[in-house]
C-alpha cells in the first residue's frame, strides 16, 4: 500500500497490525530478520497491516502487503502514535520492541523484549543521535522504567525460554510472557557431507560482549585457516582488531558487509560458524548456519545451549586453547559430517511458518 492511502480501506480489510519501523534497510540486524520473517509468514494466515517509517522499508516487504506510513519511533509525535491509531480500526498491534507507544490506546498492544543485555551492558547500539543514546543509557540504569513500559502492554514476547526465564526473574512485568522464536532461512534443508574449504565465519556486531577480539587472537594458533567476519565494521573497531592479528598465524579478513546472496554461499561453504560472545537474546546466526548444514562452534552459554542443543561444539570462551581445541576436532571428517546432520535435524525446530503460527493464535486471542 502506498503512503498515504485511505485508512478506511485499512480499516475494513485489517485488524492486525504490526510495527515495522525498526526495520533497518541499509544494516539488516536481529529486529530486521525477526520482522520480515515475522510479517511474511503472519500475512499468509491473515492480511495484516504494517507501520513503516520510511519507503525503504516497505521495499524489503512480502508484495502487495499493506502499510500505513507513520511517524519514525524516535520522532516526537511517537507520544500521540496510539490516538491517531484508534481511528483505524486496528484491533491489536504487534511490535517487535517495547518502545511502541501506548498513551491513549484504545486497543491491544504486545510488545516484545528480546533479552536483558543492555541491563548487563549497557553502551547503547551505534547510530542513534547522541540523546537517544543518553536516553537509553538512562532507561536501563534501574528495572523501573521498562516495568512501566512493559506493563502498558497487555502481553509481552521474547524470543527465547533463556530471555522469558530473565524476564520473570527480574519481575520485569506483571503481564503473561510468551515465547516466540527466531528462526534462519526458509531453504530445503539439507545435510554436508564434508566442508569445500577452512573458512570459519563470524557474522554479529564487534560490541565488547561480542568478544571478537577472542576470536581473532585465536587464530594465532590456527594457521592454515582463514576467519572471516562477514558485518560492516567501523574504522576504529577494525583497527584495533587488525592490532591483534598474529602475522604469523591464520588470516583474519574483513568483508565489512555482505549481501544476502554472498552471505548464503559463506554458509554453505565453509568450515564452520564461530562466536565466542558473552551474552546473547538469541543467535540467528546459528540457526542460519544450520540451515545449511555448517557446524557450530559458539561459546558455553546459556542461550547457545537452548538453541543449538547436542548439535553444537561449545568451548570456554576465556580460554583460546579450548576454542582451537574444538575447530581441529572438526578435522575428522566423520565429526563434522555428524554435527552438520545434528544440525539441520535442529534447525527444524526453528521456522517462521511455526513463529507466526503461534504469535498470530496469541494476537487472536486477545481480539
Amino acid at each position: 500500500m502506498l503512503p498515504g492511502q485511505s485508512q478506511t480501506l485499512l480499516r475494513a480489510m485489517t485488524e492486525i497490525y504490526f510495527d515495522g519501523r525498526f526495520i533497518n534497510p541499509t544494516s539488516p540486524d536481529g529486529i530486521t530478520r525477526f520482522s520480515i520473517g515475522l510479517i511474511g509468514e503472519l500475512n499468509q494466515l491473515e492480511p495484516i497491516t504494517v507501520l513503516v517509517s520510511e519507503v525503504a522499508q516497505i521495499e524489503l516487504l512480502p508484495s502487495k502487503i499493506k502499510t500505513l506510513m507513520v511517524n519514525k519511533p524516535t520522532s516526537a509525535r511517537e507520544l500521540t502514535l496510539a490516538t491517531r491509531l484508534n481511528k483505524t480500526g486496528v484491533k491489536v498491534l504487534f511490535s517487535p520492541m517495547q518502545t511502541t507507544s501506548s498513551l491513549g490506546r484504545k486497543f491491544k498492544l504486545v510488545l516484545t523484549l528480546h533479552d536483558m543485555i543492555y541491563y548487563r551492558h549497557r553502551k547503547p547500539p551505534a547510530g542513534f543521535s547522541a540523546l537517544v543514546r543518553l536516553g537509553w543509557y538512562l532507561f536501563h540504569l534501574t528495572y523501573i522504567p521498562q516495568r512501566l513500559v512493559l506493563n502498558r502492554a497487555d502481553l509481552v514476547v521474547s524470543v527465547s525460554k533463556t530471555s522469558k526465564k530473565q524476564i520473570q526473574q527480574a519481575r520485569l512485568s506483571k503481564r503473561p510472557v510468551e515465547v516466540i522464536y527466531n528462526a534462519g532461512t526458509s531453504q530445503d534443508i539439507k545435510p554436508r557431507t564434508a566442508p569445500e574449504s577452512k573458512d570459519i565465519v563470524y557474522m554479529g556486531s564487534f560490541i565488547d560482549y561480542k568478544n571478537v577480539e577472542f576470536l581473532v587472537r585465536a587464530m594465532s594458533q590456527l594457521v592454515g585457516y582463514r576467519l572471516i567476519l562477514l558485518s560492516r565494521i567501523s574504522q576504529d573497531d577494525r583497527k584495533r582488531l587488525e592490532g591483534l592479528v598474529d602475522p604469523n598465524g591464520g588470516e583474519v579478513i574483513f568483508k565489512n558487509g555482505v549481501t544476502e546472496a554472498e552471505y548464503q554461499k559463506y554458509l554453505a561453504t565453509s568450515f564452520a560458524l564461530v562466536s565466542a560472545s558473552k551474552d546473547e537474546g538469541f543467535g540467528i546466526p546459528l540457526v542460519e548456519a544450520m540451515s545449511h548444514g555448517l557446524p557450530v562452534v559458539v561459546s558455553d552459554i546459556e542461550i547457545f545451549r537452548e538453541v543449538a542443543g547436542t548439535s553444537g561444539l561449545y568451548f570456554d570462551n576465556e580460554k583460546v586453547a579450548d576454542f582451537v581445541q574444538k575447530i581441529h576436532s572438526l578435522e575428522d571428517p566423520k565429526l563434522w559430517e555428524i554435527h552438520s546432520n545434528l544440525g539441520v535435524e535442529r534447525v527444524r525446530e526453528f521456522s517462521w511458518v511455526a513463529s507466526a503460527a503461534k504469535l498470530h493464535q496469541i494476537l487472536k486471542s486477545l481480539t
